[in-house]
């Protein structure tokens, strides 16, 4: 398929004549004017009668991405066979644009059709800005793509089983609390009222309302991108960002924590290749059974047999299995930082919360039996809680949700240690129950956060799965010698690294609206102390004290504005201290300090402190974090802007 995108103030166009495969229209349909619109010119070629479904997904998945770019309002499809020699049939062309204007319509996007099969004049007048005039080339690989090239491959792209198994599964919820003396509480026996965000995370899971609102954006998008964060990348595949020096930094101080979380668990640290082959035995009984969709790659000769990890399993799954492992050796704990990828679903993608490259902190645990795997699962539920306090995340700021087979949980030692985590969480806790086993797991927990919008997003969850050891060949050596499979534990102690972003903006701006001035941890903000000075004369005074602030992210507002502008700039940047430099400091030798954190509670705005102090009370903020520099210039006066031009 060929696209010539025109971002156009206006297109008029006018039906005049039919030709032998025209479309019966109304006369009412015939002549067109539409303001602020896209215009894809579209030809149907004959290479995309072989994969109409991938072409119709990625054509429309491309205007979209393009509209949202270039901000148009609406959209106009526009048959256009001069854009190609090698044209698809009339009636396979005709399928493929009534597809797309389908899929557009139901992404909540204004789009029209212009008719098909006529002679039409039109004029149109294109804004001339960089990203007005674009063009792109749909391609289906030999074969198809992703499907006909071999059965693996085909079920590769196509939905895994347990994809299909949990869009169709029934289960059944109900509510623990700490006060209800075990048992599961019914949806109509169970008090809600003022549980507001427990009734919004149920709402949601229960409702599988997982599509975007595409009449809301979600607060976290304005805001990653103006603070420069991270923004949408138009020349990928949708779902994949591109992030600004202090997007970098935050994902990177994430990174180190967590790592360095797991090392002091006592989890050893391993790299795994990103990219596996749908050929190999186990990997593609595993595809069936992970309710995930994989993005399929060319491999050898062209082949569609490859796939992007969607997880660290696979890789971490087939060093187990070529391990020598005694039972001495468990629980044993294999850690990954990974790189991974899953295709969601268009209507899914937003910001930081979905995406389709993410960065997933994935650990496997090996235990012996299930009785083991049961003590390192409380373990791990605890670590996940300490994981998230550290990022900043406390019980409040998340909902909790276990989920469990009806099998697992009749028994009744399986019903105490359910009853001890909701004990644990301190709170209600919302139940899931399935009657029978879609997938490799019996027993999984969630800390959710429920964000502005009412959308939930798990953040830390740990599995245990009663499958996988068998299915990869994974053995251990027991106390007679025997060889036996261990149970795995799945463990992510914060989930996507990204999503984790996404979590500490939305909660900024609810506390936004609760009348709190919005900040991330002190420890992950780009700058923790800016000093402004309130003439030239006073950077030398400034360039003297910085030394003495190592260790510190301190940049200093050089720039040649007004002293309330550079301070409101500082509030915009969430800043947590700023400290403003004048004849009096310098005489003083001392900083005019204003804590963020302390604005909202009322108490004075500005006082006197000596460098030294100051710098013992931000380090005792930071807690023993990670600490990475600055990530830009410390002089505003050389920095580039990354949003806004």
């Amino acid at each position: 398929m060929q696209l010539l995108f025109i971002h156009s103030d206006y297109m008029e166009y006018e039906a005049k004549q039919k030709t032998r495969v025209a479309e019966p229209i109304d006369e009412s349909k015939k002549r067109e004017r539409i303001e602020e619109v896209l215009v894809a010119f579209i030809a149907v070629e004959r290479e995309d009668e072989k994969d109409v479904r991938y072409v119709v997904e990625e054509a429309t998945e491309e205007t979209i991405s393009i509209f949202n770019e270039v901000g148009a309002e609406r959209i106009v499809l526009y048959p256009y066979a001069h854009l190609s020699s090698e044209l698809a049939s009339p009636e396979r062309s005709m399928e493929i644009l009534k597809a797309m204007e389908r899929d557009l319509l139901s992404s909540g996007v204004d789009v029209k059709r212009a008719p098909f099969g006529w002679y039409k004049s039109f004029t149109l007048r294109c804004k001339g800005h960089p990203l007005s005039e674009l063009s792109r080339k749909i391609e289906v690989h030999e074969g198809g793509v992703g499907v006909g090239a071999s059965a693996e491959a085909e079920a590769a792209e196509k939905l895994s089983k347990a994809l299909e198994a949990e869009e169709k599964a029934e289960s059944h919820f109900f509510f623990m609390d700490t006060g209800s003396e075990g048992g599961l509480i019914r949806r109509e026996d169970f008090e809600l009222d003022e549980r507001e965000n427990l009734r919004k995370f149920f709402l949601y899971e229960s409702e599988k309302r997982r599509a975007v609102d595409r009449d809301r954006v979600p607060p976290h998008v304005e805001l990653m991108k103006r603070l420069e964060i991270a923004d949408y990348e138009p020349s990928s595949d949708p779902g994949n960002l591109r992030f600004y020096p202090k997007g970098k930094l935050i994902k990177s101080l994430l990174e180190s924590y967590i790592r360095n979380s797991m090392a002091e668990y006592g989890a050893v640290e391993v790299e795994t290749p990103i990219m596996y082959s749908t050929r190999h035995p186990s990997l593609k009984d595993y595809l069936e059974r992970f309710p995930a969709r994989q993005y399929s790659m060319a491999g050898k000769g062209g082949k569609p047999d490859l796939f992007l990890r969607f997880s660290a399993c696979f890789g971490q799954f087939l060093m187990s299995k070529d391990m020598s492992i005694s039972y001495k050796n468990l629980p044993l704990k294999i850690f990954e930082l990974a790189s991974s990828f899953r295709k969601e679903k268009r209507g899914e993608l937003v910001g930081l919360r979905r995406l389709r490259k993410f960065t997933m902190p994935d650990m496997h645990t090996l235990c012996k039996d299930m009785g083991e795997a049961l003590k390192e699962f409380k373990k791990q539920y605890e670590l996940c809680m300490r994981v998230l306090e550290g990022i900043g995340f406390f019980t409040k700021d998340y909902e909790v949700a276990i989920r469990f087979t009806k099998e697992f949980y009749d028994s009744d030692a399986n019903k105490g240690f359910i009853d001890e985590l909701v004990r644990i969480a301190g709170k209600p806790v919302l139940i899931e129950r399935w009657d029978q086993r879609f997938f490799y797991f019996v027993l999984k927990f969630e800390f959710n956060f429920v964000d502005a919008l009412g959308k939930a997003s798990a953040l830390s969850t740990v599995q245990i799965d009663v499958e996988n050891a068998e299915r990869y060949g994974i053995k251990y050596v027991d106390a007679n010698g025997e060889e036996k499979s261990p149970i795995i534990l799945h463990c992510s102690p914060s989930g996507a690294i990204e999503r984790c972003m996404y979590a500490l903006l939305e909660r900024a701006y609810l506390e936004k609206e609760r009348g709190v001035l919005p900040m991330l941890p002190m420890w992950l903000s780009p700058t923790q102390l800016r000093i402004i000075p309130v003439a030239e004369r006073h950077l030398e005074y400034i360039e003297e004290i910085l030394p003495v602030l190592n260790g510190i992210r301190t940049d200093v507002d050089d720039r040649e504005e007004m002293v309330s502008k550079k301070i409101r700039d500082a509030g915009r940047d969430w800043i947590p201290y700023v400290a403003v430099v004048g004849d009096k400091e310098v005489e003083k030798n001392t900083l005019s300090v204003t804590i963020r954190g302390e604005l909202s509670k009322g108490k004075k705005k500005q006082k006197g402190m000596d460098v030294l102090d100051l710098k013992k009370l931000i380090e005792a903020g930071l807690k023993n974090k990670p600490f990475h520099n600055l990530p830009l210039s410390y002089r505003l006066s050389e920095r580039a802007k990354f949003v806004g031009g």
